[in-house]
């Protein structure tokens, strides 16, 4: 199981990736980064990523529907599995962790937006998100 600075040193292979960050939502601290930050400042970046993260978590109206016949989901599930922020040159992609690591902790992927190809970075980010281990 990788740890934060292999799942990150993954995040950099994908097409397109210029930065990667795992940052806890909770406080706005980035746990580790790597390659380049939006704006340029790495604490900056996390924090406001971590508010768009804190808002979006919180909210309930992104919740799925509740299937009667589904087994109920566990109190610390969040609501969301993943955000995208589009701008005119970019993608920022911002996948939760799983509740194990108290469910404030999210994936931060920058990825250029003529060479990154978002629905596979969506798809390897649910995989790194499933198999980190924080150390």
């Amino acid at each position: 199981m990788p740890g934060i600075d292999e799942c990150l040193l993954e995040a950099m292979r994908l097409p397109g990736a210029r930065g990667a960050a795992l940052i806890d939502w909770t406080s706005g601290l980035a746990l580790g980064t790597v390659g380049e930050s939006p704006g340029g400042d790495q604490e900056t970046a996390a924090a406001e990523a971590a508010e768009i993260a804190r808002l979006a978590a919180e909210q309930h109206a992104f919740a799925p529907d509740e299937d009667p016949e589904a087994p109920a989901a566990a109190d610390t599930e969040l609501p969301v599995e993943d955000l995208i922020v589009s701008n005119r040159d970019s993608y920022h992609v911002l996948r939760f962790v799983g509740s194990s690591f108290d469910g404030s902790v999210f994936l931060h992927l920058w990825l250029a937006r003529a060479e990154g190809n978002l629905a596979l970075a969506r798809i390897r980010l649910g995989e790194m998100a499933e198999r980190l281990v924080l150390a």
